[in-house]
């Protein structure tokens, strides 16, 4: 009987075995195989001495006062409309919302369904006191050691200044697009969008446009991020967390601190124990839906037990996902985040305060809502609890299919300039100005043609900003790629 046991035991195992190495090898790889891009000589120097320029206007929008900083956003401007004649020559350009741009690209095809780029102007301030730690002044718009230094060279100058230099090229060339493109840049990007692309959407929808596809800040090709893969990935945000705070307010009596109550029922402590129950307690992971297609994806390029273990997640799935949890990147894109970012009670070392409140911040997850999420934290906290939500919130966006045909024409425009590229899909957990335009486009992307390591995530928003100069190239011929693409047959 202990035989027979064994020999079924290992019979068992072997038929595991075998279905994992089939379905392992049955899942080839899923990037296409297209011919290289016609080589494109960029003046990188040329490009980067532009953008720098643009870096030296400080145009840091604030979401309390429109007017802040209104003159150097103009400067910006009307350095643009020096530096790149033709398309200010020949493209429709209109200011919305005050200092907003909304350029217009006529296509040669007017039944052809319009696409966008997204690039916005503002940036963020530098942190007070920081400013010593910088390599070059943030705002010197140096250029130096192959890169292009200051606030805003990535975050989103760049992209602005790559659009408007592709586009300027294609000029030159006569090229023109088949559907009509829109080069939009928001002056409000990082406090809202809502002076900004906001206003460009509701102009957008008045004059009764549909676009196929919006190309927004984003994701990037990244180097040595995804484990198992030695080639570079470029990841294409195909969804947007959504966004949403809460405000937890707990009253009692309190009183004098001689006279402490039982413990536990004062406000500190009623509002740090809901708080551990939150933190403890957060929305429920899973490898679904595009975090699971992204790791379906690029299962194929990875060798050994990861390769096996992603291309048979119905087995694996609980292990692959216990290990994504640990690290906040990666848990992320599994589950709703539950951040605690304020917490304010008492005013004197010896008084008991009357009223405690913290603030929690979320990003959701697509499929979950602020409601469902606002749910949760409800029945955490428990009675005694006002639970209110504060303005600024919005809901995660819908999933661009993989198989539609403008993800294929990003696809293909990216393997044709750089083959060694692995492209997937992605989840992107912050925020952009391309959910604004939900409304009225087909399918919305958030993916930056720019190549970055982990070291050059912390610079975006942080100290030190900056970006390569061959990098900012690269972009030029990203994007100068995808507009001739728009003039090629789809299949």
């Amino acid at each position: 009987m202990i035989k027979r046991a064994v020999l079924v035991l290992a019979a068992l195992v072997l038929l595991l075995a075998a279905v994992l190495a089939a379905n392992t090898l049955r899942q080839g790889s899923r990037q296409l195989d297209v011919p290289p891009a016609p080589p494109l000589a960029v003046d990188a120097q040329a490009v980067a001495e532009k953008l720098a320029g643009a870096v030296r206007l400080r145009t840091i929008a604030s979401r309390e006062d429109p007017s802040l900083n209104a003159d150097e956003f103009r400067r910006l401007h009307a350095w643009l409309e020096q530096r790149f004649p033709l398309v200010h020559a020949r493209l429709q350009r209109e200011v919305v919302g005050g200092l907003s741009l909304l350029y217009t690209w006529r296509g040669s095809d007017p039944n052809a369904k319009a696409v966008a780029l997204l690039a916005h102007q503002d940036v963020v301030p530098v942190a007070p006191g920081t400013e010593a730690a910088w390599q070059a002044p943030p705002f010197a718009g140096v250029v130096r050691d192959g890169f292009v230094w200051g606030r805003g060279a990535w975050d989103d100058k760049g992209n602005l200044v790559a659009q408007l230099e592709a586009i300027e090229m294609l000029l030159g060339s006569g090229f023109q697009p088949r559907p009509t493109v829109y080069l939009v840049s928001g002056a409000d990007e990082e406090v809202s969008g809502e002076r900004g692309a906001q206003q460009v959407v509701k102009l957008l929808q008045q004059r009764q446009v549909r676009l196929d596809f919006v190309l927004d800040e984003g994701l990037v090709i990244t180097e040595g991020m995804v484990p198992g893969v030695q080639a570079p990935v470029a990841l294409v945000g195909t969804a947007e967390k959504g966004y949403a705070s809460f405000l937890l307010k707990v009253r009692t009596q309190g009183g004098h601190s001689s006279l402490p109550p039982a413990p536990g029922a004062s406000a500190i402590a009623q509002l740090a124990e809901a708080l551990r129950r939150l933190d403890r307690e957060q929305l429920p992971a899973a490898l679904e839906g595009v975090a699971r297609e992204m790791f379906e994806t690029t299962a194929p390029e990875m060798r050994g037990f990861q390769r096996v273990a992603l291309s048979n997640l119905w087995l694996f799935g609980p292990l692959v996902r216990a290990q994504l949890e640990k690290t906040p990147g990666s848990n992320a894109m599994l589950r709703t985040t539950t951040a605690l970012t304020v917490l304010r009670a008492g005013e004197k070392e010896n008084v008991l305060p009357a009223e405690a409140e913290a603030v929690l911040n979320f990003r959701i997850l697509p499929g979950e809502s602020r409601a469902s999420v606002r749910q949760h934290v409800q029945a955490r906290v428990g009675e005694g609890f006002s639970v209110e939500e504060l303005p600024g919130g919005y809901e995660p966006t819908p999933v661009t299919s993989t198989r539609s045909a403008s993800y294929q024409q990003i696809q293909r425009t990216l393997r044709s300039l750089f083959p060694e590229v692995v492209v997937a899909p992605a989840l992107y957990v912050a925020g952009s100005d391309s959910r604004l335009f939900v409304p009225i486009a087909d399918h919305i992307y958030r993916f930056s043609p720019v190549r970055a390591r982990s070291e050059d995530l912390q610079r975006l928003h942080g100290t030190n900003e900056r970006i390569a100069v061959a990098a900012l190239a690269d972009m030029v011929r990203f994007y100068h790629q995808l507009l001739r693409n728009l003039n090629a047959p789809t299949a």
